[in-house]
């Protein structure tokens, strides 16, 4: 059998010949021809197909333009293969082909003319890949050597990507790439875990090794390469057309029909031969035949052609066969054949016939597993729409998660065998993102840690965001986001489903650098709950006050004279100024002591209608909680000195103690103990929040009712 490259060059030279034009026709429905490395925009029209090819610049963004030695732009290469592109950069490179339909099958072919482009004279050897599947290992020989790999698989998705892979032996490149759909009916062999490889599709019976039939005699444009050999096979024809079978599952075309071979020994057999193309991912390659017969003669009534095949000397098909009259039919096998090193096919005449046999065509394959499964197409399709608007210069290429060895950098995934793997975590930081928060974040579904911070988003925060049902991190500290948190994530955060880490964005609501204003919306719960809060909070702090200031009236105070300064502050409230002297014994802190012990008010631990906390440290590493207050809050300088003046004198278990305060112009804030065991609200889980409030807040009550009991009791009894 003659070798397979030599096919593959002749296939390239005679197919694909074609004239450039000005301007590319559309290609027909569903057709796409990629001239791959043409420069420009515009495309042209193949002057014996007909079909419109185009530049790949729409189909991957990676790899450069070459055009190969000017010693081999010869007769034999097309003008198609002229140029190619190769990808000196990343392990995986890709094609991307939209538009397809989900569930469909689709032949896939791919062209590969070397022609000594980079002047190395070493051709490279690099795999090939359908989507997450290994298709074959693409290995030249020659400097003239060139290679055509064809698949038929079933597309999962409404994309398939041709992928080439760097395997340390060569710079992958590829000269040509084409895709055709098939009806779901052809090729019953073809299913959504097996594909098929071609190995070489022939057709007996053509006199000239240039005569390849393809579009637009055949309307899936398949290509049918000349096996010719005069020595042994007499040649038989008809010009008359030859018809497919009701329901025929590979609709053979009528061109290659019409011709068919003989022994050139009218008592002998038909035979060829072909050795398996092994590789170190298959070496041992199952191969599955497609025979196709048709009886081009017209046969008197008593002669009768009838034959067997047989391969390595075992029947293919149990029974006897014979050819229909003008009619195309076949013989085919599901299942791969038993592995050989070598295939040896014989067809001979049964005993009853009164002709030789004959043979019309056949297609050698070998199986192809799809059994790998890409990532969520969701997921995919979002992180693709990710990496254009974003222009990502990682290792993006392919699928995101399959194989692991190639996944992409900066995201993890999850993988089961019962369904697609998804993306559960994203981590963009310092990718030097720009631009508004995509909307194609919103479709990761399985992601539960999103970190885009220290890039330089801007606009706001899409609520869409809240609707990601498993994400419990999301970080956007260290942008330029604008306008509020969306209710959605307002909400997710209020029920501890939701850690946001938004700091270090200046025009999101700021107060200071980053004490956020958060918007209620749930005006039924404000009605209710605030009266009730500021009833059960304000009439205890009244009582406390009544009780100090008879206590300073009286024959003995325990008032504490100020130990370290003594400050008095003005407060403007309503229009009219008061004057309030305040002697506080805790430390007086600066604006910008705040800021080094927070630094610059990195991590907020909660919020509340006077301000937000801050996690912090003083210059002994003692751990504090800074509580700075809105600017804009409606709680004044009276308030504040108010609440500072209760919070120094009293000191009691159940109370948070302070340490110091801050009064640095119209920056406002008191420092606190830090109360490591958390928060109240993870200690007490009401699931109603009108419950919470009520219960929380007579706890709040009896708390400071127990002080005041203890105060007056120490006051008493010394």
């Amino acid at each position: 059998m003659a070798a397979r490259s030599w096919l593959f060059i002749l296939c390239l030279a005679v197919a694909d010949a074609g004239v450039l034009q000005t301007s590319a026709q559309p290609d027909l429905k569903g057709f796409i021809s990629i001239d791959c490395g043409l420069e420009g925009k515009t495309g042209y029209l193949d002057d014996k197909t007909n079909l419109s090819y185009v530049p790949d610049d729409g189909f991957t963004d990676a790899g450069t333009n070459h055009n190969i030695s000017v010693e081999f732009m010869t007769p034999l290469i097309s003008r198609r293969n002229y140029n190619l592109r190769s990808f000196p950069d990343g392990e995986r490179n890709c094609y991307t082909l939209r538009s397809l339909t989900a569930g469909l099958k689709y032949l896939i072919r791919a062209a590969f003319v070397y022609g000594n482009y980079d002047g190395l004279k070493k051709p490279p050897v690099f795999d090939l890949y359908i989507g997450v599947n290994f298709l074959t290992m693409v290995n030249i020989t020659g400097l003239d050597g060139a290679a055509l790999e064809e698949a038929i698989v079933v597309v999962p998705d409404d994309f398939v990507q041709v992928c080439l892979v760097n395997t340390g032996t060569g710079t992958p490149f590829i000269s040509g790439l084409d895709l055709r759909p098939l009806k779901s009916t052809l090729y019953p062999q073809v299913t959504e875990t097996q594909g098929l490889s071609l190995f070489g599709r022939w057709n007996f019976g053509p006199t000239s090794n240039t005569e390849i039939i393809r579009y637009p005699d055949d309307p899936h444009d398949r290509e049918w390469v000349p096996w010719i050999n005069p020595f042994d096979w007499t040649v038989i024809s008809t010009t008359t057309m030859v018809q497919n079978i009701e329901n025929d599952i590979f609709e053979a075309p009528s061109r290659v029909m019409q011709t068919a071979i003989t022994p050139r020994n009218a008592s002998g057999n038909i035979e060829f031969a072909w050795d398996a193309y092994t590789q170190p991912k298959d070496p041992t390659p199952g191969y599955i035949a497609n025979f196709y017969f048709t009886e081009v003669q017209l046969l008197p009534s008593n002669a009768l052609r009838q034959f067997y095949i047989n391969l390595n000397g075992r029947l293919v098909y149990n029974e006897s066969y014979t050819p229909l009259y003008l009619y195309a039919d076949l013989i085919y096998e599901k299942k791969p054949f038993l592995r050989y090193p070598e295939y040896n096919i014989s067809i001979n005449a049964t005993s009853n016939s009164t002709l030789p046999p004959i043979i019309n065509a056949i297609e050698v394959f070998s199986v192809m597993p799809t059994i790998n499964v890409a990532t969520d197409s969701e997921d995919a399709s979002a992180m693709m729409a990710i990496k254009v608007k974003y222009q990502v210069k990682k290792n993006w290429m392919g699928d995101p998660c399959v194989p692991k060895t190639l996944a992409w950098d900066s995201l993890t995934c999850s993988y089961s065998t019962s369904i697609r793997p998804r993306i559960t975590s994203l981590n963009l930081s310092s990718s030097d993102l720009r631009g508004d928060i995509s909307s194609s974040f919103a479709n990761l579904k399985g992601v539960q840690y999103l970190n885009l911070s220290n890039n330089n988003l801007t606009g706001s925060i899409p609520d869409a965001l809240s609707q990601l049902p498993l994400l419990s991190v999301l970080d956007l500290a260290g942008n330029q986001l604008s306008g509020s948190i969306p209710s959605g994530l307002l909400k997710r955060i209020q029920d501890g489903s939701l850690d946001l880490r938004d700091g270090n964005n200046p025009n999101l609501y700021t107060n200071g650098n980053s004490c956020k204003l958060v918007k209620r919306n749930n005006k039924l719960v404000i009605y209710i709950v605030v009266p009730i809060v500021l009833v059960m909070v304000i009439v205890p702090i009244y009582l406390i006050l009544f009780y100090l200031k008879r206590k300073r009236l009286g024959p003995r105070s325990n008032s504490t004279e100020p130990q370290n300064e003594k400050a008095e502050y003005a407060s403007k409230n309503r229009g009219h100024m008061h004057s309030s002297s305040l002697q506080l014994e805790n430390r007086r802190f600066t604006y910008r002591e705040l800021e080094m012990m927070t630094d610059n008010f990195q991590l907020e631990l909660g919020r509340g209608g006077f301000g937000c906390v801050y996690d912090g440290f003083l210059e002994d590493h003692t751990r504090v909680a800074v509580k700075l207050m809105f600017k804009n809050s409606k709680q004044g300088d009276k308030e504040f000195l108010g609440e500072a003046q209760i919070l120094t004198r009293i000191h009691h278990k159940n109370l948070v103690s302070m340490i110091g305060y801050c009064k640095d112009g119209d920056n406002m804030a008191l420092v606190y103990e830090y109360m490591s065991e958390g928060t109240l609200q993870e200690h007490i889980a009401v699931p109603k929040i009108f419950r919470f409030y009520v219960h929380v807040n007579i706890d709040i009550v009896m708390c400071r009712a127990r002080v005041s009991t203890q105060r007056l009791q120490s006051t008493s009894h010394p």
